[in-house]
C-alpha cells in the first residue's frame, strides 16, 4: 500500500511541476493560468518564493528560477549576468510563453528592468521587489559609472575567505537586510550554497550594470514594492532619482520592512502582488 501511495504522490508531483535546465539557470514550473517568472535576489534560490508560489500557483503558471552558481546549479563562465538575461529571452521564445509578468527581488528585479528594456514586446509587466536600476550608485560613494574589474583587492580577499568567515559575513549582512529573524537561517543557508566565484564576480556584474538611462526603453507597466528601512524619506529620494527616465513607474512602500519585503511584511506583500498582477 505504501508503494502505491508513493507512486501516486510522485505522479501527482510530476503533473504539477516541470523542471527545465538551461546553461545559466534552472527553472521549476508550477500551476496553471497566466505565466509569471519569479527571479530571486543575489545569492538566493527558488526557495525564496515558496510562500509566494503557494498563493500564485492557484491562479498562475509560475516559472521559478535559480541562477547558475547558486543552490547547487552548475556555475557558468563570466560575464554571468548577461548570459542569464540572454538565456531567459531564449527560454521565453522557445517555450512560447505568452507575455509573462516578471517578478524579481533585488538583482532579480534589476534583471526584470533589463529584460523589459531589451525586449519591449516580449513581456506583460514588471513587478520588482526592492530593486534599483543601478545598485552601484547606492553602494559606491560618488559613483561615476566606472567599471569594476573582477580582479581587485576586495574580490581577492573574498575569494580567499574560509567558509566560517564567509558565513559570518553573510550572517552580519542579513541582520540589516531582513527584520524577520525567523527567516535569517534560511537566507544564510541559501547563500552558503553559492559557488564562491559566482558570488564574488557575479556581484561585480550586477554593480557594473547601470540601467538608469535604459529604463526609458521600457514600454510595459512597472511596479516596485519597496522597503522603507532604514529611512523612508531617503528611500523615496533614491527611487525618484533612479527612475527619472521612467516617470510612469509606480512605487509602493512597505512600512517597517527591510530588503526582504516578502519576509518582513508577508501579508502586505501578497496583497499588493495580487492586486498588481
Amino acid at each position: 500500500m505504501k508503494i502505491v501511495t508513493f507512486f501516486i504522490l510522485g505522479l501527482v508531483s510530476t503533473l504539477l511541476t516541470s523542471i527545465y535546465a538551461q546553461n545559466s539557470f534552472q527553472v521549476k514550473v508550477i500551476g496553471k493560468g497566466e505565466p509569471v517568472f519569479l527571479f530571486p535576489g543575489f545569492g538566493c534560490t527558488s526557495e525564496l518564493w515558496n510562500e509566494t508560489v503557494l498563493e500564485l500557483s492557484k491562479t498562475h503558471e509560475c516559472h521559478i528560477f535559480t541562477f547558475a552558481g547558486f543552490g547547487g546549479v552548475k556555475p557558468i563562465e563570466m560575464p554571468w549576468f548577461n548570459s542569464i538575461k540572454e538565456d531567459i529571452i531564449a527560454y521565453t521564445k522557445t517555450q512560447k510563453t505568452n507575455k509573462p509578468t516578471l517578478i524579481g527581488h533585488s538583482l532579480g528585479g534589476t534583471l526584470s528592468y533589463w529584460l523589459a528594456a531589451t525586449e519591449p514586446n516580449l513581456f506583460k509587466k514588471v513587478i520588482a521587489v526592492d530593486a534599483l536600476p543601478c545598485s552601484a550608485a547606492l553602494m559606491i560613494p560618488n559613483y561615476t559609472g566606472a567599471k569594476i574589474p573582477y580582479d581587485n583587492p576586495q574580490s581577492k580577499m573574498m575569494m580567499q575567505m574560509d567558509e566560517v568567515t564567509f558565513q559570518g559575513m553573510n550572517t552580519q549582512q542579513i541582520q540589516f537586510m531582513c527584520k524577520n529573524k525567523e527567516k535569517h537561517s534560511s537566507i544564510i543557508q541559501m547563500m552558503q550554497q553559492s559557488d564562491r566565484k559566482t558570488y564574488v564576480y557575479g556581484y561585480i556584474d550586477m554593480l557594473n550594470l547601470d540601467l538608469r538611462e535604459e529604463v526609458a526603453k521600457i514600454k510595459i507597466p512597472v511596479v516596485v514594492l519597496a522597503a522603507t528601512f532604514p529611512d523612508k524619506a531617503t528611500v523615496e529620494k533614491t527611487y525618484q532619482s533612479q527612475f527619472e527616465k521612467l516617470p510612469a513607474v509606480q512605487i509602493l512602500y512597505a512600512d517597517n520592512a527591510a530588503h526582504f519585503v516578502m519576509y518582513d511584511q508577508p501579508e502586505w506583500f501578497i496583497q499588493n502582488l495580487k492586486q498588481n498582477l
